[in-house]
């Protein structure tokens, strides 16, 4: 690990000041649980450390609007418990499904989202694109845990557990400078580059994610199903996170989002065009989850997701709907 300078301020001011204009100039230090690795890893080397864990305007969880305020440093621990948190169930199984009780201590809401690929190609210092010698790694590479949709270049899975199930409920980011603030929805949020310069998420270097708003959870029937290889320490294989309203027995709105298939949150339109207007059955539920992978391109080693996915949407309506 590199020497760096460490900045420990205790007001979102002092935080924001102590920024700079690009990621190697200073990084946010929140849980630790991913930055650290990095440094360590030699993937990230910031020149300052800026420790946002002290700042109490970045904390708590509360009403906002009808809604409901998650600030940016609570942690995977405190939404577990919160009893607000229990309205949105997509929101807290994603949170259980981090099994550690030592990551969701440290683990940061903010930190979830801004956490940066867990690709082992970028994490051993190929860049966020996986390149060797111009030529791409990932599609004939070792790829069985990469993306299943978008085509690249970017072929490294969105690693945010709370990611799919913020965008199924309509939730939206506060992101604040030291000159600026502004609100983006949480769809907009993640995003797939298209070269080495481009970051993943939209976040500027002198930006702190503040706080995530959650809409009235009233009259909306939401889940999240996680598929993994082990119940401990790992990450999902495909994750479904669904919100729907239903009137008079029948779908009237749904959302449907796939997780841990593409470089962002993969939003599933063609199962959400066909959920509208029916009734949740094992049927339909089935049938949605095969238009959820509509389009998927699977690579050499990672076409087992495809069916991952499926089980996925249909398992997550089906909860959803009460009918698991």
């Amino acid at each position: 690990m590199q020497a760096f300078e460490y900045a420990n301020p205790a007001t979102l001011a002092e935080a924001l000041k102590s920024l700079g204009s690009s990621w190697d100039e200073a990084q946010v230090l929140a849980g630790g649980t991913d930055i650290i690795s990095l440094m360590k890893d030699d993937v990230a080397a910031p020149k300052r450390l800026v420790n946002i864990k002290n700042v109490k305007e970045l904390g708590g969880i509360a009403p906002h609007a009808g809604g409901l305020r998650i600030g940016a440093t609570a942690t995977f621990d405190e939404l577990a418990t919160n009893a607000a948190v229990r309205t949105y169930p997509a929101i807290r199984t994603a949170v259980l499904g981090v099994a550690s009780p030592q990551i969701r201590n440290m683990g940061t809401a903010g930190g979830d989202l801004c956490q940066r690929p867990r690709c082992w190609y970028y994490r051993a210092g190929f860049g966020l694109l996986a390149t060797k010698d111009g030529q791409p790694l990932v599609p004939n590479g070792e790829n069985r845990y990469h993306a299943i949709f978008g085509g690249g270049p970017a072929y490294f899975v969105s690693p945010s557990s709370l990611g799919p199930a913020l965008i199924a409920l309509g939730a939206k980011l506060t992101l604040e400078s030291a000159s600026d603030k502004r609100t983006v929805d949480a769809a907009k949020f993640f995003l797939a580059p298209g070269s080495e310069t481009e970051r993943e998420i939209d976040l500027k270097p002198n930006e702190i994610v503040t706080g995530i708003l959650l809409p009235a959870a009233a009259g909306e029937k939401s889940a999240t199903y996680e598929i993994r290889e082990r119940e401990m320490l790992d990450w999902p294989l495909v994750t479904a996170s669904v919100a729907l309203k239903i009137s008079g027995g029948k779908v009237s709105s749904a959302r449907v989002v796939l997780g841990h298939v593409a470089p962002m949150p993969w939003v599933a339109v063609a199962a959400e065009q066909y959920l509208l207007g029916k009734a949740i059955s094992e049927a339909t539920a089935e049938e949605a989850g095969a238009e959820a992978v509509k389009g998927a391109q699977p690579l050499s080693q990672n076409a087992y997701k495809v069916q991952l996915a499926k089980v996925a949407v249909k398992r997550a309506l089906l909860a959803a709907a009460g009918k698991a």
